[in-house]
């Protein structure tokens, strides 16, 4: 507040009350009173001001600062007089702006062997900001104004405030710098991408919570720009009940309908109007997030930001952030609020929802002034808020369903066909490609379309264009569904096997080698393991194929036991039936085998495809076979003989399949073929349910998970990728250092025989070799795992067999 003393003829003297604002360029003076004009000076002409206004010290010493501002301004390169060391190597400077909340402040940045400058032309909030780059730990390209101009540095691994966010005049000159620091940070850094945080998310490794973070951050969100600023959505729908029962779906908002859509009566009228409306259309005039409404929850603790939104004044106050049952109201009812929430209401800081700076806020119509803000009757306190709203967000219901919020707001019905019937239209300004600025010749005209675009909300980057996976959370039983006795002991066995496989894939890296033997002239090809049942051998039996020969060894006895040949052509796989009485071999010549293990003979001889036969599976009386002539047959057994097994389905395919695969509960089949192509098939109808084309080259492998959410492949590209079974999305891939011929996994961790003949133990949560075992001297090229996961027998080009023992 100031006064400005009036010398009109110098006769008289007054005194008019009003605002003093000082701005980039200029200082404004708003009266009180509305007949006095605006008086706005710029800083060339400020010293006439000065003596003319009645100002503390504070504010003329700022004004000083600013009137020095002209002779900044034609500065046009960075003061290398700054350099913390005289023997930095400069690589490139140009003018930038530090993006902060509301300001973007002019000055130029300037980039060396050892760190990042940045000199603001006015001084503020530093003479020059220094960013060394040995501590920087992540850096992202961002939207500014929808446009591709900005660049966010982070020093720490918080995904929420980042140490400098700058906005360039130029895309190529970001993409210098952002390249530029991203080679030198080359051992510092690992790019995460939002199919790796998703993957994460899934197996429960990152919370609720922080997936919203990451999602956020590679969606070029920041809490430095107000414009595009976190977003999290409203979890709870009960603000009204005593207690808050977090077990009541009810209790929950309906996280596959926007804001917009959750009351039934105002969408009738939205789309209403938006039936009427010539295009471009849209539902909601106004966003679920925009600077406004982030003041709006944080106006308590960031004051001086909603002063400046709003022109120097508070909102009225029956328009502030009083109450959170009659916020969530409003966003129910309210004919233009759709707002979603920060996260903030997530956190730890509750000191968003307390006004413990005693600011005038106002007063309302009922008396009452503006304080702390009302929370609902289940809250104690706003500790005790944020625990449950915290509570709520990783709950069971909100983990099952927070996908579909996701597909909204980051996924694929955020545009187009999608978002249209998911009733999820906003402005088309406020989306990435809505408008170019850059072609507006007019500069008036573009500076109010970008400050429509600043001002009125941004939709955030589609991060997905398919649906997203639903979370994979555990499912409890109820303890009063199954009262018997042999159920509960199968439950039992169920559970400790689990729990065995567990601990035995977590001691992975102490698989130790038991013994060698070389019972092949040429490399093992494909192995299976199984028990037979015959009076001959009471014993666990290894099958190795090379060329034409199966091979029997004996595992107790460590010796080999038996060999027979089929063909004059190379066998491609085997399997032993569950009888153990049987072993089944598949050939290059077309045909497929039965072997009698208690005979000792040839049983049968089916006549497979057109072409070579690459891989068999079994499930209960079903055989299905793979060839190479881009077909997978489906049989069934009869009493008589397998030689007459009747066809149920041919499956065609545009490319020869190398490698087929089963789910554990037999209702789903993965094709994979020498084009690289991912078919999942459903075995029950044999329609297809994806096809996918993950690699550049012949897939050797795949199998699915233990869980049967998944398939992973590895083939001659020298990828492995990860494939989501309900939406076909390759949710994870990864570029190993040599080719995988095989591989057994869990779900999370890959056991793989690896080119070079060692196993490597993959994590896919990071992608990452957490170990490499010694094995065999060429390529590993056959692997096999017990069930419990405690026993792994390998083949490899060098003619060996390994068997491997978990060591405890």
């Amino acid at each position: 507040r100031s006064h400005i003393i009036d010398k009109g003829q110098f006769k008289r003297f007054s005194k008019v009350r009003g605002s003093f604002k000082v701005c980039s360029r200029s200082a404004i003076f708003d009266p009180d009173d509305f007949s006095e004009p605006i008086l706005k000076v710029c800083f060339n002409t400020i010293l006439c001001i000065i003596c003319i206004l009645t100002l503390n010290t504070r504010y003329i010493s700022f004004l000083t600062k600013q009137a020095n501002l002209q002779s900044r301004l034609a500065r046009s390169s960075f003061d290398k007089n700054c350099f913390q060391s005289v023997a930095e190597m400069p690589h490139m400077e140009c003018a930038v702006e530090m993006v902060m909340p509301l300001v973007c402040n002019p000055g130029h940045v300037c980039i060396t062997d050892e760190s990042l400058y940045f000199q603001p032309l006015n001084g503020y909030p530093e003479q020059v900001i220094q960013i060394q780059l040995h501590r920087v730990r992540r850096i992202y390209k961002r939207r500014h104004g929808l446009r591709p101009l900005g660049l966010e540095v982070f020093c720490t691994e918080n995904d929420f405030c980042s140490d400098i966010y700058l906005k360039f005049y130029n895309t190529a000159d970001r993409d210098e710098i952002y390249y530029y620091i991203a080679s030198f940070l080359e051992n510092h850094m690992m790019e995460h991408t939002a199919e790796s945080y998703m993957l994460q998310w899934q197996r429960g490794h990152l919370s609720n919570y922080q997936y919203l973070l990451h999602l956020n951050n590679l969606a070029d969100r920041s809490c430095n720009d107000l414009s595009q600023y976190p977003i999290f959505p409203w979890v709870i729908a009960d603000y009204t009940s005593a207690q808050l029962d977090m077990t009541n779906a009810a209790t929950f908002r309906d996280l596959s309908k926007p804001v917009g859509a959750l009351n039934k009566e105002r969408l009738d009228r939205l789309l209403a109007r938006y039936r009427g409306m010539p295009e471009p259309r849209f539902l909601y005039g106004s966003h679920y997030s925009s600077p406004g409404y982030v003041l709006f929850y944080l106006v308590r603790v960031a004051p001086e930001h909603m002063l400046c939104l709003q022109n120097g004044r508070y909102d009225h106050a029956d328009r502030m952030f009083n109450s959170i049952c009659d916020t969530w109201k409003n966003c129910l009812e309210g004919a233009t609020d759709f707002k979603e929430l920060i996260p903030e209401f997530y956190g730890d800081d509750c000191s968003f929802l307390e006004n413990k700076r005693s600011l005038g806020l106002g007063r309302r119509q009922n008396g009452s002034l503006v304080g702390d803000v009302v929370l609902p009757a289940w809250a104690s306190d706003t500790r005790d808020f944020l625990q449950k709203h915290k509570t709520a967000l990783e709950s069971q219901y909100v983990s099952e369903n927070l996908h579909e919020w996701i597909d909204l707001v980051f996924g694929f019905k955020q545009r187009g066909s999608e978002a249209v019937a998911a009733h999820n239209v906003f402005h088309p300004l406020t989306y990435e490609g809505g408008i170019d600025c850059d072609s507006i010749e007019d500069p008036d005209q573009r500076i109010a379309m970008l400050t429509q675009i600043l001002e009125f909300g941004q939709t955030p980057k589609q991060l997905f264009t398919i649906p997203h996976p639903q979370r994979i959370t555990p499912r409890f039983h109820n303890i009063t569904r199954s009262p018997s006795t042999s159920q509960s002991e199968d439950s039992s066995f169920e559970d400790l096997t689990e729990e065995s496989r567990k601990l035995a894939w977590a001691n992975m890296g102490n698989l130790k080698p038991l013994s060698s033997h070389k019972i092949h002239k040429d490399n093992v090809k494909f192995l299976h393991c199984g028990v037979v049942l015959s009076f001959l051998y009471h014993s666990a039996v290894s099958i190795f194929i090379p060329d034409s020969t199966l091979k029997m060894f004996s595992k107790e006895l460590k010796d080999f036991q038996r060999s027979m040949s089929f063909s004059n052509m190379a066998l491609s796989s085997c399997l032993m039936l569950e009888n153990g009485k049987t072993v089944v071999c598949s050939s290059w010549d077309n045909n497929v085998y039965f072997y009698s293990i208690p005979y000792g003979r040839r049983q049968d001889t089916l006549m497979g495809h057109d072409d070579a036969v690459s891989e068999m599976c079994w499930f209960d009386d079903r055989l299905y076979t793979a060839s190479w002539d881009s077909t997978v047959k489906v049989k069934t057994s009869t009493l008589i003989s397998h030689e007459f097994m009747s066809l149920l389905a041919e499956l065609e395919h545009d490319a020869g399949v190398n490698t087929i695969g089963l789910n554990p509960a037999g209702t789903l089949l993965a094709s994979g073929c020498k084009d690289g192509t991912v078919t999942i098939w459903d075995t029950s109808s044999y329609g297809t349910l994806q096809q996918v084309h993950c690699h550049t080259g012949t897939i050797h492998h795949m199998a699915f998970s233990p869980d049967s959410r998944h398939v992973l492949s590895v083939g001659a590209d020298s990828c492995m990728k990860v494939l989501d079974v309900q939406t076909g999305m390759v949710i994870s891939s990864v570029k190993a250092e040599e080719e995988q011929r095989c591989f057994c996994w869990d779900g999370n961790s890959v056991l793989c025989g690896g080119q070079s003949g060692d196993l490597l133990l993959w994590d896919l949560l990071s992608n990452t070799v957490t170990q490499r075992i010694p094995a065999h001297s060429g390529a590993v090229t056959a692997l096999w795992m017990s069930e419990l996961c405690s026993t792994v027998i390998t083949g490899g080009e060098d003619r060996q067999i390994i068997l491997w023992k978990l060591q405890s």
